[in-house]
C-alpha cells in the first residue's frame, strides 16, 4: 500500500502493464489489448469456415439468419403504435401521415452524413481474399527440386488451360477472422458465425457448444497473433485479465477461463465484472452503470467499489437493433435506394447499416433528415455509392426507451441443461461449512448443497418490454436506501457503443427523472460524462485493476486451474473483484 502511494502512475503502467493482456468479449466486438496501451484492438468477434463436401459447391451463408424469426402482425401494430407515439413526443409527423396534413410547427435539422464516410475505406473496398498458397503443394515442388527432378513439367489444374496451375498453387484458407470474416464474397462458400450472441454463448441445434468454444478460441488466438504479436510460445510470460459481461452465467465464465488458460496457454488470469471495471475506468466508486451493447443493455449499480447484485437487470437490445430499426423506417418511407442489399443477411451489408446508424443517429425535437451515402457491394463489380436522403433519423434510437419499436428478433431457447453449475465464479461462499456429509448450513437451516442450490438461467433479471428509463429507474429504487438512491440518480455512467448516440444524455435524464414514482423523494437525476471512449471503458477499467491488484489474491494460475479448477469446500475459492474493488476504492479515496 505505501509503494502505490509513493510511485508514479507512468511507472505502474510500465513495470506491470507491459505483460498483462486485457481481453473484454461481446456479443459483436471483443477488445483485446496489452494493459499498457491506452486503447484495446476492436475486433468484430466472427468466424467464417470453408464449407466441404456436401456444401461445397454453397455460397456464403450467414449462421444466424437460420435463427431469426419474422415478425408477427401483433408485433408490427406494436411497432406503429410504438413510432407513433415517438413522433408525438418529437413532434414530427406520424408513420403514415403526409407532411402537408402535419399539424405540428415544422422544425427541420440537416446533417451531413456524406463527409464521414467518405474515406478510403469505402472508396477502395475489395473483398476478402479467401485464398491462400498451397504449402503442402509448395514443399513437395521444393522436394523435387532438391532431388534433382528440375525438369518434370508443373501439374496443371483440372480444367485449367495453357499452365493455369493456380488451382494447385492456391486453396481455400480453413477459417477467417475478425472484419475479413464479414468481407468475404457472398459467392464463396463459407460460412460465417459469432460465437456470442444476445449476451450468451451462440448455443442453438445449428451450433453446438463445442463448435462454439473453438471459434471463440480461433478468434482470440487469431488477434493474438496478428494484432499483438504474440505467440503461442511465449504467452507464458503473459497474464490475462478477463473483463466478463454480468449477462455470462458462470459456466460460460469458466470455459472463457479454460480457452485463456488451457488453449492459448497465459500462465495466470484473473476475472473482473464489466461494470465494475467501467466504474474504475472513469475513476468512480459509486454509480450506475448502463451498458448499452449491440445486442444487450445491461444495468447494475456499483457501490464502494462492490456490485450490488440486487439491482441487475438486463433489457434484450442494445445498437444493433437501432440499426434494423433504422432500415425499416426508411422501407416504410421508401427513402432506401432501390439497390440489391440484404442489410439482415449479407455480414457487409449489415456493417455499411451500423456505420449509417452511428453516423447519423441523434435524439433531437423536430424533422431531421440526412443526406448519406448507401453503398452496395456486388461481386466483380466496384462498390457502388447511392447519394440518398434519410429521415427520421431521431426515431431509432428513441427505442431504447420504446422497446415495442425495436422488436429484437426471437431465437428459440438454447439447451440450458449446461448452466446448471452449482459453483458461481462471481459469488463469495467460502464463509460456507462444508462437512464430509454433504450438507452446509445455510439460510434454509440444515440440506442438501446440490438440492438447495438457486441456479439462474442469467444472471441480472430480464426485462422484455422495459424502456431503458424505467430500468434504470427500477435498479437503483431496488437499493432501498433514499441516501445511496440520491447518490446513484446523480452518478449515472453511461457505457458501451450505444452510448455514443448524440442527444441521448439529455434525453436519459430527462427520461428517468420522469420514471421515478411520484412518491421517492428524488428530484434531480445526473449522467456523468466519460473520461474516455465509452466503447473501451470497461477494458480501460480492466487493464487499471489488474495494474492495482497488488496482492494477486483473485490471480489462477495455468497449473491450478487445469488439474483442480474449483474445488467446493476446499478452503480455497477463487473469486472476482468484489473485495479487492473495495480495497484498492479505499486506497483511492484516501
Amino acid at each position: 500500500m505505501d509503494y502505490l502511494k509513493t510511485i508514479v502512475p507512468s511507472q505502474l503502467i510500465a513495470e506491470r502493464g507491459a505483460n498483462l493482456v486485457v481481453i473484454n468479449p461481446g456479443s459483436a466486438n471483443v477488445r483485446i489489448g496489452l494493459a499498457q496501451e491506452q486503447t484495446p484492438f476492436d475486433v468484430p468477434q466472427f468466424i467464417a469456415h470453408h464449407m466441404r463436401g456436401i456444401e461445397k459447391e454453397s455460397k456464403l451463408k450467414y449462421l444466424d439468419q437460420i435463427l431469426n424469426s419474422q415478425i408477427t402482425p401483433s408485433q408490427h401494430l406494436e411497432r406503429e403504435k410504438a413510432y407513433d407515439t415517438i413522433a408525438s413526443l418529437l413532434k414530427i409527423p406520424f408513420l403514415d401521415e403526409e407532411v402537408v396534413n402535419n399539424t405540428f410547427p415544422r422544425k427541420t435539422v440537416r446533417v451531413d452524413g456524406c463527409k464521414p464516410q467518405s474515406n478510403k475505406d469505402d472508396s477502395t473496398f475489395t473483398w476478402t481474399n479467401v485464398m491462400e498458397k498451397n504449402r503442402t503443394l509448395s514443399a513437395d515442388v521444393e522436394n523435387l527440386v532438391t532431388e534433382g527432378v528440375k525438369d518434370e513439367p508443373s501439374v496443371q489444374a483440372e480444367g485449367a488451360d495453357g499452365g493455369d496451375s493456380s488451382m494447385d498453387e492456391y486453396k481455400f484458407r480453413e477459417s477467417i477472422c475478425g472484419e475479413e470474416a464479414l468481407k468475404i464474397s457472398p459467392e464463396e462458400p463459407y460460412s460465417v458465425r459469432r460465437p456470442i450472441r444476445r449476451g450468451h454463448f451462440n448455443v442453438s441445434q445449428y451450433y453446438p457448444l463445442q463448435q462454439v468454444l473453438e471459434d471463440l478460441h480461433a478468434i482470440w488466438d487469431w488477434v493474438l497473433n496478428e494484432k499483438l504479436h504474440i505467440p503461442q510460445a511465449e504467452r507464458n510470460m503473459y497474464s490475462a485479465i478477463l473483463v466478463v459481461p454480468e449477462t455470462f452465467d458462470s459456466r460460460e465464465i469458466k470455459e472463457m477461463l479454460s480457452i485463456i488458460l488451457r488453449d492459448l496457454r497465459f500462465s495466470t488470469a484473473v476475472v473482473h465484472q464489466e461494470s465494475l471495471a467501467a466504474a474504475f475506468g472513469n475513476g468512480l466508486s459509486t454509480a450506475c452503470i448502463v451498458n448499452m451493447g449491440a445486442q444487450v443493455t445491461s444495468i447494475i449499480c456499483v457501490e464502494d467499489g462492490v456490485a450490488v447484485p440486487t439491482t441487475g437487470v438486463t433489457l434484450p437490445f442494445g445498437g444493433e437493433d437501432i440499426s434494423r430499426c433504422l432500415l425499416w423506417i426508411q422501407r416504410h418511407h421508401q427513402t432506401w435506394p432501390s439497390i440489391h442489399t440484404d442489410p439482415l443477411g449479407k455480414p457487409v451489408d449489415i456493417v455499411m447499416l451500423n456505420k449509417l446508424k452511428e453516423t447519423n443517429c441523434q435524439i433531437q425535437e423536430g424533422e431531421i433528415d440526412a443526406i448519406a451515402i448507401v453503398r452496395s457491394y456486388e461481386e466483380g463489380v466496384p462498390a457502388g455509392a447511392h447519394k440518398t436522403k434519410l429521415t427520421a433519423l431521431n426515431v431509432p434510437p428513441m427505442g431504447l426507451f420504446y422497446p415495442l419499436l425495436l422488436v429484437p428478433e426471437s431465437y428459440p431457447a438454447p439447451p440450458r441443461t449446461w448452466f446448471h453449475d452449482c459453483e458461481d465464479m462471481l459469488e463469495d461462499i467460502w464463509h460456507m461449512d462444508y462437512p464430509k456429509d454433504g450438507v452446509y448450513v445455510g439460510p434454509n437451516g440444515g440440506a442438501s448443497m446440490w438440492d438447495n442450490y438457486q441456479v439462474l438461467p442469467t444472471r441480472l433479471k430480464k426485462e422484455d418490454n422495459v424502456g431503458l428509463a424505467e430500468a434504470i429507474s427500477k435498479s437503483i429504487l431496488s437499493t432501498g436506501r433514499i441516501d445511496l438512491q440520491r447518490k446513484l440518480f446523480c452518478s449515472i455512467l453511461l457505457v458501451g457503443g450505444v452510448a455514443k448516440t448524440t442527444g441521448l444524455v439529455p434525453a436519459v435524464e430527462e427520461r428517468v427523472l420522469h420514471a421515478i414514482p411520484s412518491n421517492e423523494a428524488i428530484d434531480t437525476v445526473e449522467v456523468l460524462p466519460s473520461r474516455s471512449d465509452p466503447t473501451s471503458l470497461s477494458w480501460k477499467g480492466g487493464a487499471i485493476l489488474a495494474m492495482l491488484d497488488f496482492g494477486r489474491e483473485a490471480w489462477i494460475h495455468r497449473e491450478d486451474w487445469i488439474r483442480n479448477g474449483i474445488h467446493i469446500g476446499s478452503g480455497r475459492k477463487y473469486r472476482d473483484s468484489f473485495f479487492l474493488q473495495a480495497q484498492v476504492m479505499c486506497y483511492m479515496n484516501m
